[in-house]
């Protein structure tokens, strides 16, 4: 979004009125975008506001563009950006399955199978019928924190049925040995942000059991439902259905590793309640999940599903042969998981991007993902010293930003070949992805902001209040009289009382891009 000139962003914050040699446009313009950002709810807040002319550069409207904001999912941005960059937007995840061991003429195996995990972010669980990755506004990875979240078409464990598949056609028929999960790609992280904590090489369903909760008529059980199943995970899920004007009530817990514990009421009418629960050890379960898929493959596996995936029998690495090579799994091409990312602001898969920029170099860790990104953004012309980065998602405490290096993020990929994809994936106002709700159905700019959304709030414990720690938008406007801008707009540091009000904070964001749409 837009910045005022200095001298106009001092005289907003300060009350006093503009200087007379401001045009009558200027002046409304600061006029409007002022009676948002100094509202009485803003009052302690902080903004920082850039609109840019896309082509030139030349700016349009600026409010502290210099200064540091946290930039919550904004910083997507610039992590997808720079993976991007390394990978490509073709880039496709292979990942293999070998046998370790000869097979006899009876096709049994007398030796481990070993899955490889590439790093491949959705492992086939998302693909639909076109080849695309399915999203849903409301990812299932963010569920916990309220009653949107859904769950997306595709089997989850679509990618390990088709290597079963794949095993079987081979003409093997029995596996004497352990089946193993090579998770060695890259270290093991923390992800930045809400939802699954775990980067891991391996993921199945974003390495989580979703629990849906559809009630029945009052009196009755709930009907529970969890993918995926396995044998691995024991469910005892008791909820009952209650009166309609009954208050919702869910728990789930897990009180030991491969038990889920499901309990509460939830009211007749209400819509089906999706919970999600990450699991312990990813390439564990990922194991049991593949052993079972072989097994309904009609592959024999004498190895129990129960059991810990053995890293120490690995072979080392780089040992594999193409010969031994039984089965692989292709993905949609990269631009799918930027799409995905982007629309529905997906932590796990942003916070796993350094991850694997570092393993496109043999590198293994996320600093050292998050220099190679540092390269990317001074090669593109971002003045990287004046920002800081702890992760690609967007939830670490060091991350901040500007809103003029925001700005030359944005110029910079629009002039990449790769630019439609990268604009593409994000959200579109009014229309899809975190952006669907934020503007009304009648709203001139919609469909016309193509923009990443952030959020990122803390809980403030003194006042049982909460504390917007960031509100934040940027990307591309289509303006009314045909040009383009590049914008971004951070709100940090505001109080309000309910979780559901950043909704409403989301709409303020949207119309301060409809005014800039508007205006120019």
């Amino acid at each position: 979004m837009n910045t005022t000139r200095p001298l106009v962003a001092s005289l907003l914050l300060a009350g006093i009125a503009f200087a007379c040699n401001l045009s009558a446009a200027d002046s409304s313009l600061s006029a409007r975008i002022g009676e948002i950002i100094n509202a009485p709810e803003y009052k302690h807040a902080h903004w920082g506001i850039l609109a840019v002319d896309l082509e030139s550069g030349a700016v349009r409207f600026e409010h502290q563009a210099d200064k540091l904001f946290a930039p919550a999912s904004v910083t997507k941005l610039y992590s997808v950006a720079a993976a991007l960059d390394e990978l490509g937007a073709q880039h496709r995840f292979e990942t293999p399955v070998f046998r370790r061991g000869l097979v006899d003429k009876d096709g049994t195996l007398r030796g481990d199978f070993v899955l490889v995990a590439s790093g491949d972010l959705a492992l086939g669980g998302r693909t639909d019928g076109s080849g695309s990755i399915a999203f849903k506004d409301n990812d299932h990875t963010y569920a916990n924190g309220g009653i949107a979240g859904e769950l997306t078409a595709p089997d989850p464990l679509a990618g390990l049925i088709e290597l079963a598949r794949q095993v079987a056609a081979s003409g093997i028929k029995r596996v004497r040995g352990d089946v193993l999960v090579d998770d060695r790609l890259f270290d093991k992280a923390e992800s930045t942000g809400s939802g699954p904590s775990r980067l891991t090489p391996i993921m199945i369903n974003d390495n989580l059991v979703d629990v849906l909760i559809t009630p029945a008529k009052s009196g009755a059980p709930a009907i529970i439902i969890t993918r995926p199943v396995s044998s691995a995970l024991v469910v005892d899920g008791v909820v009952e259905t209650a009166a309609t004007n009954a208050p919702l009530r869910i728990t789930l817990t897990a009180p030991a590793p491969g038990r889920l514990v499901v309990r509460g009421q939830i009211p007749e009418g209400h819509k089906p309640l999706l919970r999600v629960h990450e699991v312990d050890d990813a390439s564990t379960w990922a194991r049991a999940l593949f052993i079972e898929a072989l097994r309904r493959a009609g592959v024999a596996v004498d190895a129990s599903p129960l059991a810990q995936n053995r890293h120490e029998s690995l072979p080392a690495r780089g040992s594999y042969k193409s010969e031994e090579q039984v089965a692989k799994l292709v993905s949609p091409p990269f631009a799918e998981n930027v799409k995905l990312i982007l629309k529905v602001s997906h932590n796990l898969h942003a916070s796993t991007l350094p991850l694997l920029v570092a393993a496109k170099h043999d590198r293994r860790t996320l600093a050292q993902g998050m220099r190679l990104q540092h390269d990317f953004l001074a090669r593109s012309g971002v003045d990287v010293e004046t920002i800081s980065f702890g992760g690609g998602a967007g939830g670490a405490r060091s991350d901040c930003v500007t809103p003029r290096a925001t700005a030359q993020l944005l110029r910079a990929m629009a002039k990449r070949p790769d630019f439609a994809v990268y604009e593409a994936a994000l959200p579109v106002l009014g229309v899809d992805g975190t952006l669907a709700t934020h503007a009304d159905p009648a709203s001139p700019a919609r469909g016309k902001v193509k923009a990443k959304t952030g959020t990122f709030s803390w809980e403030n414990t003194m006042n049982a209040r909460l504390l917007l720690n960031s509100k934040a938008l940027a990307g591309y406007i289509e303006t009314a009289k045909g040009g383009r801008l590049a914008f971004a707009v951070f709100v940090n540091n505001a109080h309000f009382d309910r979780p559901t009000e950043t909704q409403r904070i989301g709409k303020t964001l949207g119309k301060v891009a409809e005014i800039l749409q508007q205006e120019f």
